[in-house]
């Protein structure tokens, strides 16, 4: 009974599906081939037949980029429901084009491909957008060959079904269309579940939200479609034949009501209605939701993976409406003004010396009440019977920077801290340990006591003057006036250019910069042109923490390599970028002030004892790739590093990768792409056109990026002469040895987080072999790289990196 009641069920849905093609085969408005859509300011759209839905661009806010999207046509706010290029925004002039021969393609205005409409198979003959919300490639008996329901962003509408495997996307936030952290599937064992991913793969932490329709894979209690039909109703179809009703209650009915189900980019899944039409001429109601879950994400998250709701080092507080709100802890901003949901960074990293005789000069702690980070970075506890004991052990050990107490235990707990929440009905606190507001005084940069005495004797002067008869008086201001004059005009010759002075960033002179560094006693790190020097800059309100380069005036090329990274490094802003806070350029002296980047550099980090995390590795390879990607395409001045390794790239507090070392950039002027110079760059990083006397273009840049990806995804240098084994000496070598005979596995024997991601590691070790290719034509871009290790587009299987040699 139950079989032939699940037959029926089928029978239905099959009817449901088949029947609007047969509809719409007579009241769609059909684009015809050929036709295209360009993308400008008042690009016109293809509407549905009763024009609820239209298909077309939409002008993202204040970027001149567009977005291929579907919409609500009819309503003031015209909502978003389906979106194809969220990570690759159209630019102006951009087209789609239905072709003749039936592909659905978007092109930018140099013809290079942005999103197609993939599996379309052959046989198309038109295009049409449907009163469901559906837009549909079909052939000529009207059965759809793609459709956008197949395909969904965030959003899905009713008539819609979704079979296993199907996936929704959050945006970042509510008007960036790049894919979000969080993510809802319908699994192959029935189950629709909302869990967060590790960015920028779709690797999914645990689950926050499942809708517990699993009996196993292929059990007849098991889900197997999830149906939002068109009464407004969302359930999932059980193979059996039952039914779990995901929305509760009555809802309003879909005559009167646009109904729609999105995937926000909080990470709540909510079934929202609007009115389709004005009240007495004037739109009285918006969207208001009928449903959501889950119900308390702040709470539903749970795991000791992933940075939960509101980001790493932030607390979840949940709204009356069932919204997470995010806070930062005191001493925290957030990572991404624009983005709550980002996570929050300190403001300020201030060192702590172990076993420190007094650390309340420097700390201080700030108590939150009934705030907890339960599966979260925990390294120590103990019973406590106060308070203060609790504060002191956190006070005195540099690792902590939040202690928690609750149930007699006090939590010591190190950064980064993930799933932060507020529990309203849980007695206990959170003891934050924060940096104290600095005292500038006691600080150099402070105004000098010399100098102070100097700006107040032409004033003195002055008032002498003053005191005498007026024609002395003259005579003396007149003589002081050409005096200063003079000196003016002497100033304002300049004893050499220095195009530095063109941009945006503070002068220091020498003297500040000896004080700044306690004559230059801390060194860093030493470069090919200059040593770095830790150093403090204080003024009255803040004081900040700087590297300091000192570039070694004896080399031949430190003057010119000055003036080079200056310009370059002033016109970047990235956050995947070292910035450049200002410079010195007093006679003989060349200086650099750059933000100090607390956690050193990824040489240390990647090559050091313990590995780090696989996740973490990735994100920190996506950042550089997005760095280089910005060097490459999007500053105004194409700039090309030449020195990308480890060891240039810097982790701030947050870990974040941030390239630096702009020394060795060679500028390209306006469309220039190639140029010659001598060989730059480090042994083993280097790509092979540097000896072969060619052009060199940014392709020297993807190379050295393809041997660091390998020594990030490894844990190894690329060149290794203390090896027993001769063939283990390159890393490039033995990578595409293994690629090669499928014995990948090798690589991370030891790491088990990425053996149990071998999928990923394939892909990743891809992009690297791709990237080392001898052949610099053969390397791709770096923002095809960032592309492919998002996932955006498919990698082809790569050739030898070594078409000449006879490594097998």
């Amino acid at each position: 009974m139950a079989i032939c009641k699940a037959n029926l069920q089928y029978l239905c849905l099959l009817l449901i599906s088949i029947s609007p093609n047969l509809v719409n085969a007579r009241t769609d408005n059909r684009v015809a081939l050929g036709s295209s859509l360009l993308a400008s300011d008042n690009s016109s759209s293809w509407k549905s037949p009763s024009g609820d839905f239209a298909f077309g661009f939409r002008l993202l806010d204040n970027q001149n980029l567009f977005l291929l999207a579907i919409w609500f046509d009819k309503i003031p706010d015209k909502n978003i429901v389906w979106y194809a290029n969220g990570d690759n925004p159209a630019p102006k002039g951009s087209k789609l084009e239905l072709t003749n021969d039936g592909q659905f393609t978007l092109n930018n205005p140099q013809g290079q491909v942005i999103w197609k409409a993939d599996s379309v198979g052959n046989g198309v003959a038109y295009a049409s957008m449907l009163d469901t919300g559906n837009f549909i490639l079909a052939n000529g008996e009207s059965l759809y060959l793609w459709e956008s329901f197949k395909h969904p962003s965030d959003t899905i509408l009713p008539t819609q079904v979704l079979e296993a495997g199907a996936k929704l996307y959050s945006r970042q936030t509510d008007n960036n269309y790049s894919k979000g952290r969080f993510q809802l599937r319908f699994l192959p064992t029935g189950d629709l579940v909302l869990n967060t991913i590790a960015l920028p793969t779709d690797f999914a932490y645990g689950n926050y939200y499942h809708s517990d329709t699993s009996d196993g894979l292929n059990g007849m209690n098991s889900g197997y479609k999830v149906v939002f039909n068109e009464s407004g109703y969302i359930y999932v179809i059980r193979r059996n034949g039952n039914e779990v009703n995901l929305t509760l209650g009555n809802i309003a009915s879909t005559g009167d009501f646009y109904h729609r189900a999105t995937l926000d980019f909080d990470g709540i899944f909510t079934q929202y209605a609007h009115p389709k039409g004005p009240r007495n001429g004037t739109w009285v109601q918006s969207w208001f939701s009928v449903w959501y879950e889950p119900k308390d994400i702040c709470s539903d998250m749970t795991g000791d993976e992933g940075e939960g709701a509101c980001g790493y080092n932030s607390i979840c507080i949940l709204d009356s409406f069932g919204r997470p709100t995010c806070e930062c802890l005191p001493g925290f901003s957030l990572e991404d003004p624009n983005n709550k949901l980002s996570g929050c960074k300190q403001d300020k990293v201030r060192k702590c010396e172990p076993g420190g005789s007094n650390p309340e000069e420097l700390f201080e702690i700030h108590a939150l009440s009934n705030t907890f980070w339960p599966f979260s970075s925990n390294y120590e506890r103990f019973p406590l019977s106060s308070e203060d004991e609790c504060s002191r052990s956190c006070f005195t050990d540099c690792n902590c920077v939040v202690a928690t107490i609750r149930d007699g235990t006090c939590w010591k707990k190190k950064l980064p801290l993930s799933k932060g929440r507020l529990e309203r009905n849980t007695y206990g606190k959170a003891l934050v340990k924060v940096p104290k507001s600095d005292d500038s005084s006691k600080f150099p940069l402070s105004p000098n006591k010399d100098e102070g005495k100097k700006a107040r004797t032409p004033i003195l002067v002055v008032s002498i003057l003053l005191g005498g008869s007026m024609i002395i008086n003259l005579i003396f201001v007149a003589a002081i006036s050409v005096i200063m004059f003079c000196s003016y005009q002497k100033k304002q010759k300049p004893t050499r250019e220095s195009s530095i002075l063109e941009t945006n960033i503070r002068s220091f002179t020498y003297k500040d910069l000896r004080d700044a560094t306690d004559d230059f006693r801390e060194e860093l790190g030493r470069g090919a042109f200059g040593t770095v020097y830790k150093g403090v800059i204080s003024s009255s309100s803040s004081r900040k923490e700087v590297a300091v380069k000192k570039l070694d005036r004896l080399i031949l090329e430190g003057e010119k390599e000055f003036t080079t990274e200056a310009i370059a490094i002033a016109k970047t802003h990235h956050k995947n970028l070292v910035r450049l806070l200002g410079f010195c350029d007093e006679g003989p002296h060349r200086l650099l002030v750059y933000e100090y980047m607390s956690n050193g550099t990824l040489a240390s980090f990647v090559f050091g004892i313990s590995k780090p995390d696989w996740n973490n590795r990735i994100q920190m390879a996506v950042g550089i790739a997005r760095g280089l990607m910005y060097l490459h395409e999007e500053c105004s001045t194409q700039i090309i590093h030449c020195d990308i390794k480890p060891q240039n790239i810097l982790l701030d507090d947050s870990f974040t990768t941030r390239i630096s070392d702009f020394g060795l950039a060679k500028l390209l002027m306006g469309d220039e792409t190639r140029t010659q110079t001598a060989i730059r760059g480090t042994k083993g990083y280097v790509a092979p056109e540097w000896f072969r006397s060619k052009h060199i273009t940014a392709k020297v840049d993807v190379y050295s990026y393809g041997v660091m990806l390998l020594e990030i995804i490894c844990c190894r240098k690329n060149v290794e002469l203390e090896r027993e084994n001769e063939e283990d000496i390159i890393l490039t070598d033995v990578v595409y040895n293994y690629y090669k005979h499928k014995r990948l596995a090798i690589l991370v024997e030891n790491d088990e987080e990425a053996r149990n991601d071998m999928k990923r590691v394939e892909r990743i070790v891809m992009v690297a072999i791709w990237c080392i290719q001898e052949d610099p034509s053969l390397r791709p871009t770096m923002k095809t790289v960032l592309q492919m290790l998002e996932g955006v587009v498919e990698i082809s299987v790569p050739p030898s990196p070594y078409p000449f040699s006879s490594i097998c």
